[in-house]
């Protein structure tokens, strides 16, 4: 466990972190809870709903909504790792988190960071085999390939997180064990290890670069191919569907791929903890909140199924 320097040269382990959130008096504390509030009863609600959704309506189950579906579990798991302890913290005089429930937050964190920009490219490569080479897209994109490249994402993820919670938390704190964050993330933690944190740095910009680049690499070459596909196609209808279906994706892509640029994948990320907060209010409770906005309200199929279960429910609800 890392240790703390008591200034006698002896060492004091570090049992606990204190995150230090917003600053603020009590009126901007009840402010940001009210928000934070307000955002992750929206994600809850949206992403369970995505996920009723696709799992009862039987013209959704395809590939492109299996992997939605997988995507807004990993929104769901997403922003209840970090938000329920962040509401805790708006009225609490300590805002103390254990050592071992920092690292296990901060595990979760990267692990379904990861595992979305991962299931990101996948769905950027299922419409470019949709689009681009629809008769072979049911024998290439079948369910147990589907099931082997959401598995693969969860492995990606599963083995960034590991490698970064494993070298971030073996570093000496011993500077202070105040946490400049609202959770346990690499860039605050690195702020207040005392040992050399070069590695850690390299690590971070290095995995999260290559993650970004490789992922984007995958994304731009799928919509590239798609859109030349979508040029030549005849139909001013299947045009309009398609642009839709795929706007939605690239939207979700910007959103988020933009903010882990801005947080983790350049040098200036760790030197201003204070733009890191909102960036990181962004990407861990707005991006999964508009997830499922964007998915249904800019697809068609998504509402047609969100009113067959509403009408499936009045009917119900008039027979009883």
């Amino acid at each position: 466990m890392p240790f703390q320097s008591n200034g006698n040269l002896s060492k004091v382990y570090v049992q606990d972190f204190v995150l230090e959130g917003f600053a603020g008096g009590l009126e901007t504390q009840a402010l940001l809870f009210a928000v934070f509030l307000a955002l992750y009863m929206v994600t809850v609600l949206g992403n369970l709903l995505m996920i009723i959704v696709i799992t009862l309506d039987a013209q959704l189950h395809s590939p492109m909504y299996f992997f939605l579906k997988n995507l807004s579990f990993v929104d769901l798991c997403y922003s209840s790792v970090i938000a329920p302890n962040a509401l805790a913290n708006f009225f609490s005089s300590s805002k103390v988190i254990t050592f071992a429930g920092c690292a296990t937050q901060f595990f979760f964190l990267s692990l379904m960071a990861t595992t979305e920009g991962f299931l990101l490219g996948v769905m950027a490569y299922d419409r470019f085999m949709a689009i681009c080479s629809p008769l072979r897209y049911p024998s290439t994109m079948c369910q147990s390939a589907c099931t082997r490249l959401v598995l693969g994402a969860y492995c990606g993820g599963c083995f960034n997180s590991v490698v970064q919670t494993s070298f971030t938390f073996h570093l000496p704190f011993c500077s202070s064990n105040r946490i400049n964050h609202f959770f346990c993330d690499v860039p605050p933690l690195l702020q207040i290890a005392c040992g050399n944190t070069a590695i850690n740095e390299l690590l971070m910009f290095g995995i999260c670069g290559l993650l970004l680049v490789a992922v984007t690499i995958v994304i731009l070459i799928s919509y590239g191919y798609i859109t030349v596909t979508i040029l030549r196609m005849g139909s001013g209808a299947g045009r309009r569907k398609i642009f839709s279906t795929c706007g939605s994706h690239m939207t979700a892509v910007t959103l988020f791929f933009g903010t882990l640029f801005v947080m983790y994948a350049q040098p200036g990320a760790i030197e201003s903890m204070e733009q890191g907060k909102v960036v990181s209010v962004f990407y861990t409770l707005v991006i999964p909140m508009l997830n499922p906005l964007i998915y249904s309200l800019r697809n068609k199929d998504v509402k047609e199924a969100l009113w067959r279960l509403g009408q499936k429910h009045m009917a119900m609800w008039r027979m009883c």
